[in-house]
């Protein structure tokens, strides 16, 4: 085992700050993860610890649980020292403590203390603040400790401390930003071996097979299953056995997550052959044009919700100048046409998860008390982030374009958006595919940096890399 942290003095000064925005508020309890069986109880998935218990604690190991008194100050760390029996499996392991010790963390307990210490609590009368557990197992612990059923734990998920980890988490820090940029360069690497292997006549998984192949390389592993697909019009599709044909276009959704668990996510799309068709350039050019436009408004005090509607009207205008769309830009996006071919959000926090705590819920992440996430609006439903940026912030621009055959026929038959929409020469691209282009931003005090070295997006640029 090789844990990669930061030094102890961060996590010890995150839960300074955590334990300052609870002051005497009760228990927090902070749940690692534990290794999940994947077919039988000792052939496991790819652990993955927890990130909020990864931000106070830093310890990637399997089976532990933290908790955090916001009355007296204590920090315990819960977790089971190795028997001879594990040792001769794993080899000598550091022990609780001394693991604690490089999270600044001084106390530890056996595992099952947990369930003590949080007993002795709801006894007092004292609240226990959880976040949402999104896990099958940490949901059964829990509600056996805090004697309730599964449903019953809603009563003790703290909004309170959901908020109090979002405004910490939310604001990079330069050491963070620092190991988001380390696993965006190894993202980078992994589009442009992607990118270079591709050719007429082999099948998607061998590009996926590029992809791991540059991540495991540098140490890393992909964030979020690879989405490489010559379907590109399929927003997260995972199928991998189509095999690529000239004329076609590739779309590359890939990410790393580095060792200390940071990510990127990055999207380019390429043709097959050497070179785009004229259609494929034309289209290509309004997603990048819409793209650059949404680079410019990225500063703080600007609503993200904004971008992604006037990166939209960007689509509109760039559809209608080619004859797929008509009529009043401005218009279209208001009435909501151009969701035909942009059906989801302009980008997402990005962080220690793809989509950065989202485990926490959309609201509280993404959007604030006074601006609500839409539920039913093609876009606005799947936008992610609306709030005001803020400096520290870390995100996603990704516009695209997606032409979907099935939506054609619902909509034209339906009549939907017939001031907007050219159905006549929509049609005659039903084959087209899809676009999207992708690049990761910091938010600085005065507007915003790309993250990571330089990966083209040009056509001239994208057609040089075949």
């Amino acid at each position: 085992m090789h844990l990669h942290l930061f030094d102890k003095q961060v996590y010890a000064d995150r839960r300074q700050v955590l334990k300052q925005a609870m002051a005497r508020n009760g228990l927090i309890v902070l749940m690692g993860n534990e290794d999940s069986s994947m077919n039988y109880k000792d052939n496991a998935y790819l652990f993955r610890q927890d990130s909020t218990f990864l931000y106070y604690f830093g310890l990637d190991t399997p089976g532990l649980a933290a908790i955090i008194d916001t009355d007296s100050g204590e920090e315990v760390i819960f977790g089971n020292e190795l028997t001879l029996d594990d040792i001769v499996w794993t080899g000598i392991l550091p022990t609780i403590s001394e693991m604690a010790a490089m999270a600044g963390v001084s106390v530890t307990k056996p595992y099952n203390q947990t369930e003590q210490y949080i007993k002795r609590a709801t006894a007092a009368g004292r609240q226990v603040h959880i976040l949402p557990p999104y896990r099958p197992e940490n949901k059964i612990k829990l509600a056996a400790w805090l004697d309730t059923d599964q449903a019953g734990l809603a009563q003790f998920i703290s909004a309170k401390l959901i908020k109090a980890v979002i405004a910490q988490r939310v604001i990079k820090t330069p050491l963070e930003i620092a190991e988001i940029e380390k696993a965006v360069n190894i993202s980078i690497d992994m589009e442009l071996a992607v990118i270079k292997h591709t050719r007429p006549g082999i099948k998607e998984y061998e590009l996926v097979a590029k992809a791991h192949e540059v991540a495991i390389a540098n140490n890393a592993r992909v964030a979020y299953p690879a989405i490489i697909t010559t379907h590109g019009e399929t927003l997260h599709t995972h199928y991998y056995g189509n095999t690529l044909q000239e004329g076609r276009m590739v779309l590359s959704d890939i990410g790393a997550e580095n060792a200390m668990h940071y990510g990127g996510d990055l999207t380019r799309t390429f043709p097959v052959g050497k070179s785009f068709t004229t259609r494929q350039k034309e289209l290509y050019q309004v997603v990048l044009n819409s793209m650059n436009h949404a680079i410019t408004m990225l500063k703080p005090g600007v609503r993200y919700k904004d971008i992604h509607l006037a990166a939209a009207q960007k689509l509109v205008e760039g559809l209608s100048a080619v004859g797929i769309m008509k009529g009043d830009a401005a218009q279209a996006v208001e009435a909501g046409a151009h969701t035909m071919f942009f059906q989801c959000g302009l980008g997402h926090m990005l962080g220690m998860d793809t989509h950065d705590m989202e485990d926490l819920g959309e609201q509280q992440v993404g959007y604030t008390d006074n601006l609500k996430k839409e539920t039913t609006i093609f876009g606005l439903k799947s936008l992610r982030l609306g709030r005001e940026l803020e400096a520290g912030f870390v995100l996603t621009v990704e516009p695209g374009i997606y032409i979907i055959p099935e939506l054609i026929d619902r909509w034209q038959a339906e009549k939907k958006y017939t001031d907007f929409i050219n159905y006549d020469t929509l049609n005659t691209y039903r084959d087209f595919g899809g676009i999207r282009i992708e690049d990761n931003f910091l938010i600085t005090e005065s507007g915003s940096r790309v993250l990571g070295k330089y990966l083209p997006k040009n056509l001239n640029e994208i057609e040089g890399l075949k």
